[in-house]
């Protein structure tokens, strides 16, 4: 068996504000949208490969999962991580958008990292190379 990864997940508080989060500020491209009650199966691809891994912007209303996050953003424990090509150039453009960061691009061995706040209750690291 050779698994591949199909979709993978980050909580939000508000399925709307992290869609246009994720598309305005991170550059991902809206994929599926299906109405599930009060909530969606929303999902975001890369616009790159909108055929390949989606994330899907799944609501946080379990009260475990608010307290997992909650935990993660007190200890400044990044939710995921994300891939871009300099992360120092990300960094000013973001911030320029008024994008938060609680850690600024920083040289990690062969990697640089930063962590924003990704206005749906989340820390999100972004990596590139150094």
């Amino acid at each position: 068996m050779h698994a591949r990864l199909h979709v993978t997940s980050v909580l939000v508080d508000d399925q709307d504000k992290a869609l246009a989060f994720y598309t305005d500020r991170l550059g991902f491209v809206p994929k599926t949208d299906v109405p599930l009650g009060r909530h969606r199966w929303l999902t975001v691809a890369e616009p790159d490969a909108p055929h390949g891994v989606e994330l899907l912007l799944e609501p946080d209303e379990h009260p475990a999962a608010k307290s997992f996050k909650d935990a993660l953003v007190t200890d400044g424990i990044p939710y995921t991580s994300f891939a871009v090509d300099d992360v120092g150039a990300a960094h000013r453009e973001l911030e320029q958008h008024g994008v938060r960061f609680i850690q600024p691009p920083t040289a990690m061995g062969d990697m640089v990292t930063a962590i924003l706040d990704d206005t749906c209750g989340n820390l999100i690291q972004l990596i590139s190379p150094a």
